[in-house]
């Protein structure tokens, strides 16, 4: 592997990271501050793309699908918050797990009754087409530094506005004692609404990002939110920082680990065997290091402030 192409691997999974964050943060705030595993999260990063990509044709401009796909997948999020899950806050985890497993199943039906089974694609704006010349030999595609300096904007939004205000403030007091937030007068219904409403809209945020270099199909949240739960437990549970690390962490190893590992089986393999065991291992590398790293921080790298 040349060094240009090293260096492109290493892009791509730190483009994937920031995607994987925007998806992380509002499932490990609804998991901090909520105790609600929402299994689908995913399915709002997919709802995200699909409204992207069809707001974009109808409108005609990658820009206003983007901005229109934003509040209409908050919409989204709070008619779903609204409809089920606010009804499950109280149950165990079990039950959370299986209702939120029949919300994905009837949602990726219903994706496929609305927009049929074949994949939508969403075209890269004008503005953001083309490569930009990174070093000698290596033209990068603009479009996905965009992808990276966005995700790395919402990142820093989003840690000032937990970090720095007094909404983030309700919501790390609710991810530490919920019960005495609700004793000191706090409407913690209204506020796990508006976390599981912007957790949403994040996941949506990422879906239309993702959406003109991936294929808007049925079911393509599902890898998304496998991961995303890898990267809040590597990170620390209701931690944005140790989601942001670990995202990134994820992203490379994800990305390195598929490309890098073929080439590296050669050394010891034939060609045909290398590749076969270079993708399964690279395949099973994000999981061999979430048990390395849980061995050693049980509650992940960032844990959440507690007390």
């Amino acid at each position: 592997m040349t060094t240009q192409l090293l260096f492109v691997q290493a892009l791509n999974g730190l483009q994937f990271g920031v995607l994987l964050f925007l998806v992380a943060a509002g499932l490990t705030l609804v998991f901090g501050v909520m105790d609600f595993i929402n299994l689908a999260h995913g399915v709002q990063y997919m709802l995200g793309a699909y409204l992207g990509a069809s707001l974009a044709a109808a409108t005609g401009s990658f820009w206003l699908g983007l901005l229109l796909a934003l509040p209409a997948a908050l919409a989204c999020g709070l008619a779903l918050e609204f409809l089920v899950f606010r009804h499950l806050y109280d149950r165990d985890h079990l039950a959370q797990v299986l209702a939120t497993f029949g919300v994905i199943l009837f949602l990726n039906e219903a994706v496929k009754v609305i927009w049929g089974t074949a994949p939508l694609q969403m075209p890269t704006p004008d503005a953001l087409q083309g490569g930009i010349a990174l070093m000698p030999g290596l033209v990068y595609p603009v479009y996905r530094l965009a992808i990276l300096v966005a995700g790395l904007a919402a990142a820093l939004l989003l840690w000032l506005l937990v970090e720095r205000t007094r909404a983030g403030a309700l919501v790390r007091a609710g991810a530490s004692n919920r019960p005495m937030l609700a004793a000191m007068g706090v409407d913690t219904g209204r506020l796990f609404m508006l976390v599981f409403g912007f957790g949403a809209m994040l996941a949506g945020f990422a879906g239309v990002m993702a959406a003109p270099i991936l294929s808007v199909d049925p079911g393509m949240g599902d890898t998304v939110l496998i991961l995303a739960f890898v990267v809040i437990v590597i990170g620390g549970i209701g931690s944005v920082r140790g989601a942001f690390i670990a995202a990134l962490l994820v992203g490379l190893v994800e990305t390195l680990g598929r490309s890098l590992l073929p080439d590296l089986m050669r050394l010891f393999l034939a060609p045909s065997p290398a590749r076969q065991a270079g993708a399964a291992i690279g395949s099973m590398l994000v999981y061999i290091a979430m048990a390395l790293i849980l061995a050693v921080r049980p509650r992940g790298l960032f844990p959440a402030r507690a007390g």
